[in-house]
């Protein structure tokens, strides 16, 4: 493990991987601290923008700018009671007020602070654990592989939406979506309705952009005549040092903030918001003053953002060792390394060492960027916050078509883009979420593969999903959750009536 540590840190310490990281903090930071903007639609912008680097320098570029807008997040939430990404939003609750008496300097700072421990707590977790779940991956076949998928997807549309059915839905529009194209055992084109463009399938790019950019445009339209969104605030000077009691009170929340979001980030559907939210009720339930709750505790401030940042590292955990991608986030991640030809799971670690061990110094090695990054630069994203809508959003639709149609130079994907951004804004509309579509998009074609394959080898025996050891204890575990929720639907409905 040593020499793998060390491995990693001279990957990630190259100067062209260093600044490919520090781009991707920099964006991820500032699109953090813009409200309506998250990491899907940063991620999906920038993709394009990697196709030409190398497998290692996009990658850290792409987490960069994942835990980046992660990081910055929490500014609009203690500034403006805006939360930058949806992990944030319990942020709110503690953050604001504190801003209204005169704390927001200290509060921004505590959650830098929260921040990175959790991060660093994050890589502790994903440097011990992950060997050991490569060593799990390797006795998996398509009927484990199957079943897992199937886990996640369940668990992703059901424990994370608010209508467990609408989410099941969303999934099987994405699943329904990642089959278009080309058959790979019959060479025969599906559900392309006609249109050869479509053979290869539809573009993860121009889907992500659809469902994540133009949506958020049209849902944010009415906002385009507003003028600035805030004034300029004074945040900055010697109110942002926190004296040895607020650290003191604080060091217990970040501690159990960092373990929750470090556990949750492995599960498959749970993530940085469900970590946040939890680390919350941790922090009211533990303190033995919960009627102050609401009006401003800074352990409601630390914990959530340990735990949001812990869990934003150790989601890479699954996706790069398993190749089950925990969220919508993850499997855009994950459609990044399939692009250049890079195959997640157990044998990740072993044929691609320098990418493994160089992307999990580069948490650290960001992450401290962020830290010295955002202190002075507290004032600069106050000033961000008061671009008028009406300049944002029209930058935002140029982007989204530049880089949707130079990924392939096809002017189709711009069509089929805007396309999937009506659809994605109606879908919205109507309650449908759109981050369980993109993951069954993209692990729709793997799920069908492993799918066929064991049957192929059971000789066309579905109980194979059940009469295997692991699978079937997966399974069982999918069909208790689908249980579980069913019977919490069936109550909520009665008590309506």
């Amino acid at each position: 493990m040593f020499d793998n540590l060390v491995l990693g840190a001279v990957t990630a310490f190259s100067v062209h991987n260093l600044l490919y990281a520090f781009i991707g903090v920099l964006l991820g930071n500032i699109i953090g601290v813009l409200p309506g903007i998250g990491a899907l639609a940063a991620i999906s912008m920038l993709l394009p923008a990697t196709y030409g680097l190398d497998p290692i320098g996009a990658l850290l570029m792409l987490a960069g700018l994942y835990y980046g807008t992660s990081f910055g997040g929490a500014t609009t939430s203690i500034l403006l009671n805006l939360p930058g990404t949806p992990s944030h939003a319990i942020v709110c609750v503690e953050g604001n007020p504190l801003a209204r008496q005169g704390k927001g300097g200290l509060a921004i700072f505590m959650a830098m602070l929260s921040s990175f421990i959790g991060v660093v707590v994050g890589i502790l977790v994903m440097t011990f654990f992950s060997p050991l779940l490569t060593d799990l991956a390797l006795v998996f076949g398509p009927a484990e592989y199957f079943s897992l998928m199937l886990l996640g997807l369940i668990a992703a549309s059901t424990l994370t939406t608010s209508s467990p059915l609408k989410g099941i839905i969303s999934v099987i529009m994405g699943l329904l979506l990642g089959v278009i194209g080309i058959d790979v055992n019959s060479g025969l084109a599906r559900l392309n309705f006609g249109f050869h463009e479509l053979q290869d399938g539809i573009s993860l790019v121009a889907l992500a952009m659809g469902l994540f950019g133009i949506s958020d445009v049209l849902a944010h339209a009415g906002h385009l005549g507003d003028g600035a969104i805030i004034a300029n605030g004074n945040v900055g000077g010697r109110n942002m040092r926190p004296d040895w009691k607020i650290l003191k009170q604080s060091g217990g929340s970040i501690g159990r903030g960092s373990i929750i979001g470090s556990v949750l980030g492995i599960l498959p559907g749970a993530g940085g918001s469900m970590a946040s939210f939890m680390s919350y009720a941790v922090e009211k339930r533990v303190s033995r003053t919960p009627q102050r709750y609401g009006t401003g505790m800074m352990q409601g401030v630390s914990g959530p953002e340990a735990a949001n940042s812990s869990a934003a590292i150790t989601a890479f955990i699954p996706t790069l060792t398993l190749g089950i991608p925990g969220d919508a986030i993850m499997a855009l991640m994950l459609g990044a390394l399939m692009i250049h030809n890079i195959t997640p799971g157990p044998l990740l670690m072993n044929e691609h060492p320098e990418l493994f061990w160089g992307l999990l110094a580069s948490f650290g090695i960001g992450n401290l960027m962020l830290l010295i990054l955002n202190i002075p630069l507290i004032k600069v994203w106050v000033k961000l916050l008061s671009v008028p809508y009406r300049l944002t959003f029209p930058v935002i639709l140029f982007l989204i078509a530049i880089g949707v149609y130079s990924a392939n130079n096809n002017l189709f994907d711009v069509s089929i883009v805007l396309i999937i951004g009506v659809f994605g804004y109606l879908a919205v509309s109507l309650g449908y979420q759109p981050a369980p579509l993109l993951l069954g998009f993209v692990l729709g074609p793997m799920l069908e593969e492993n799918f066929r394959r064991a049957l192929v080898l059971s000789r066309g025996d579905l109980t194979v999903f059940f009469t295997e050891t692991i699978s079937g204890w997966i399974m069982a575990f999918t069909i208790l959750i689908l249980l579980v929720v069913g019977i919490k639907q069936v109550r909520r409905i009665k008590l309506s009536r």
